[in-house]
């Protein structure tokens, strides 16, 4: 089948790159002309990995291409996918300009029947909108079909390859019959596709992804009453983790969650509910406890110092949101950075794929080390933020020879308390005993 991606941010180059693999010809759709060109000489724009090895495969095998000509891709298409930004306003409601702005762009294009698929994480009622900006350009027939993503960064390639269900919203039979062809290889193994109306399947990417933010959430409560009452997290959280009504996913500790997703979704979510005169209590103190979650070690850290960070140097491993990406969207690292850099310290950071992501953000306000011990020399404290594969298993001598203090604040729960305890290290992760 002949697809049309419009959008190659991080779900629109996914999507497009699976949908090739599958055996389809898809052409990817975007307003940036460099972007385009460097796709097309082979440059994979973001950071995820086993993307570049299929994104290469799927371009010499000529399944895949790329253009910013919508008139011209959606002439050789009978599927079109919306993989556009929704970002959050100002009140947290997703910004649907883009999506409409291409629907009426559509609208005027159409000639032939199409399906239209919202892969965007987008509002209940928004293929509703679509369709309606759509039908005001034009009398060709066309249907609108919800398709939400569930794709983790940094396992995306791993989600899009295999994932656990695919969500169908359109009462349409004959563009239900489309997207069954188009996924034929994943029922063919057993996958599921759940159809439902439009409305039910927008809902559900906002429900998962929110009730997920909730979970995590809940755990970083639970972590820091374990502080208060004597108890291990770790071991509440095996305990948990083992009831099957429950599972162990998303029941670790740590410094808040970030990213592009559930941040943006809850929020959304929220004011989706207040548009209806709906409070999501849950939620909003979801947010809310998130926030505080995100900065938690900073008041650990200057109580270490006695409360001065005037010439502290504090060394920090991890800038992405989370491991495997180099996204840094909400990530807790920049608002401990943010706090910190207040407060008087100076932070000179490590992480290898997300650096240059955060030089656009904060340029010279923070030093950059060229690998992670670099980063320890004469530093008063390590503060870790990400949970990068590297870190795990690090040389604790090395890193007490290059640090003036010997003090770790572990906001991921790296390291267990045993492979730590005879270190010598001050060392205060979240919801465990701190070793002194």
């Amino acid at each position: 089948m002949n697809i049309t991606i419009v959008g190659t941010g991080y779900v629109g180059l996914v999507t497009g790159t699976t949908l090739a693999e599958l055996g389809n010809t898809v052409y990817c759709v975007d307003i940036d002309a460099k972007k385009v060109e460097a796709m097309k000489q082979g440059t994979v724009p973001i950071y995820e990995p086993g993307l570049e090895e299929m994104f290469l495969r799927n371009i010499q095998a000529q399944r895949l291409f790329f253009t910013t000509e919508l008139e011209e891709a959606l002439e050789k298409s009978e599927v079109i996918y919306l993989a556009l930004p929704t970002p959050p306003g100002e009140d947290g409601s997703a910004d649907l300009s883009y999506v409409l702005s291409v629907a009426d762009q559509i609208g005027t294009l159409l000639t032939d029947y199409k399906v239209i698929v919202n892969k965007s994480t987008v509002p209940v009622g928004t293929a509703d909108r679509v369709t309606a900006a759509i039908s005001s350009k034009t009398k060709v027939p066309f249907d609108v079909v919800s398709n939400p993503e569930f794709l983790r960064e940094g396992f995306a390639v791993e989600d899009s390859m295999n994932p656990a269900r695919v969500i169908v919203g359109s009462e349409s039979e004959r563009a239900k019959e489309v997207m069954g062809k188009i996924y034929q290889p994943f029922t063919n193994i057993g996958i599921p596709i759940i159809f439902m109306d439009e409305k039910s399947s927008e809902l559900t990417k906002y429900a998962a992804n929110s009730f997920l933010a909730v979970k995590i959430t809940f755990m970083n409560e639970i972590a820091n009453y374990c502080e208060k009452v004597g108890a291990d997290v770790d071991k509440v959280r095996l305990g948990m983790g083992s009831d099957d009504r429950i599972g162990h996913r998303f029941l670790f500790p740590g410094i808040g969650y970030g990213g592009s997703c559930f941040p943006k979704d809850v929020k959304a979510l929220i004011r989706s509910g207040k548009q209806e005169n709906f409070d999501f209590q849950i939620l909003e103190a979801t947010e809310k406890v998130n926030q505080i979650q995100k900065v938690i070690l900073v008041s650990e850290i200057e109580k270490y110092f006695g409360g001065n960070f005037k010439g502290k140097k504090i060394a920090l491993w991890g800038l992405a949101f989370k491991a495997n990406t180099d996204d840094v969207r909400e990530a807790s690292s920049l608002d401990n950075i943010k706090i910190l850099l207040e407060k008087g310290a100076e932070i000179i950071a490590y992480d290898a794929i997300a650096e240059e992501n955060v030089k656009k953000i904060l340029g010279d306000q923070i030093s950059y080390a060229s690998e992670m011990y670099a980063a320890l020399e004469d530093a008063d404290c390590l503060l870790i933020a990400t949970e990068w594969s590297e870190f795990k298993n690090p040389n604790f001598e090395l890193m007490a020879k290059k640090m003036k203090n010997k003090a770790i604040f572990d906001g991921r729960n790296m390291f267990p308390l045993e492979q730590i305890e005879d270190s010598g290290f001050f060392y205060k992760s979240i919801g465990r005993k701190t070793l002194r």
